[in-house]
């Protein structure tokens, strides 16, 4: 691997790193694309410390394939992402994509612990450990997070893990506004309930839904459920197939169109109801109580553009985000990241000390780094 990237680096070719190829539109499209680097075959789990709740694993293994190994020790990476079946770990660490577990056990950055990358120039490039405590190194594990595969290519991984938990429980209660169903988000963040994931499903015309998801013993999630059910009142909860309402993200994408948009956006939990306001085009979302949502927008093609920059300005104006990541061919001339912010002079720094000669993903990520 890191040879290959040393030889294009030198040849002043470009290189597309990829892995299931689950997200190769997401970003803006790269400025050049001369050789298609797969990982497809490092695709090995290293070492499994489950005594230490710990994983090394390699960038081209499958989040199901891993999912499946750690479930013979009651051990799980605690992330919820898009198409397991075949997305790998390492692109999931890439594109950052999280679900909504991390409500409770974070993010991705906040569960790698290690990783190897390499660097353009042939570098392989390792930081981090395999202990939970660890604080040797520069951070790359969070800086690679996210990147789209523009500074290296991650060829290994090592992750913090938790157990997993037989018995769960999914509620689900329906409002009959955005601000009621808000108000109640809140209550419910601001309680004593322990729950794992907290979504809000909605369409245009149609009434909000909120699912909860719990995880324990059977008494204390008959406990959680009657808590549940005192926090937002007189509304019907009732209790949801759990596989159906969390694979809601995926449904969006489903059933893509060449003229959908679809998009990641983010705002604070206390504008969710004002923002859903906005869209008069008809859509579908799946929102995180954290105000990480994932839209959908099937709107006449040729007002597309129109309603997408509107929509996007009014998020920015509030300190969000709007980032597409499904688009028709009319909207390629939208950037797909929007505003980069005050961080990209130093985004762009970095890149130039990792990838100087701009080998990896030109043009992809924000700011056209």
């Amino acid at each position: 691997m890191a040879g290959i990237l040393s030889w294009a680096n030198a040849a002043g070719l470009s290189v597309i790193p990829r892995g299931g190829s689950t997200k190769m539109e997401w970003g803006n499209a790269p400025k050049r694309a001369d050789l298609i680097l797969s990982t497809a075959r490092l695709n090995r789990i290293v070492e499994h410390a489950w005594a230490d709740l710990t994983v090394i694993v390699e960038a081209g293994c499958t989040l199901e394939s891993l999912e499946t190994a750690l479930a013979k020790h009651g051990q799980r990476l605690a992330l919820d992402g898009l198409w397991r079946e075949r997305a790998t770990v390492g692109g999931a660490l890439s594109t950052n994509d999280s679900g909504t577990l991390r409500l409770r056990f974070g993010a991705l950055r906040d569960l790698i612990i290690g990783i190897t990358l390499a660097l353009p120039d042939g570098t392989l490039a390792s930081s981090g450990g395999k202990v939970v405590k660890n604080v040797a190194g520069y951070d790359l594990p969070k800086l690679a997070t996210g990147a789209l595969g523009t500074l290296g290519v991650i060829t290994r991984a090592v992750f913090r893990l938790h157990p997993t938990c037989p018995n769960t429980n999914t509620l689900t209660f329906s409002t009959p506004t955005w601000s009621e169903m808000q108000k109640k988000l809140h209550a419910i963040q601001d309680s004593k309930l322990a729950h794992s994931a907290l979504q809000i499903r909605g369409a245009s015309g149609e009434a909000p839904k909120a699912d909860a998801m719990f995880e324990g013993t059977e008494a204390g999630l008959a406990a959680q459920s009657e808590q549940l059910q005192k926090i937002v009142g007189g509304i019907a909860v009732s209790r949801s197939a759990s596989e159906e309402v969390w694979q809601a993200r995926n449904s969006l994408f489903s059933s893509r169109q060449r003229d959908s948009v679809i998009a990641k956006f983010s705002i604070l939990p206390s504008e969710i109801s004002k923002v859903m306001g906005w869209l008069a085009a008809p859509w579908r979302a799946v929102i995180q109580a954290t105000g990480i949502g994932v839209l959908r927008l099937d709107a006449d093609v040729s007002n597309l553009e129109q309603v997408v920059t509107a929509f996007r300005a009014e998020l920015e104006r509030l300190s969000g985000s709007f980032v597409l990541l499904h688009r028709p061919e009319s909207l390629r001339s939208i950037d797909a990241w929007g505003e980069p912010g005050d961080a990209l002079p130093l985004m762009r720094a970095v890149k130039q000390q990792l990838d100087s000669q701009r080998t990896l993903n030109p043009g992809r990520f924000v700011g056209g780094i």
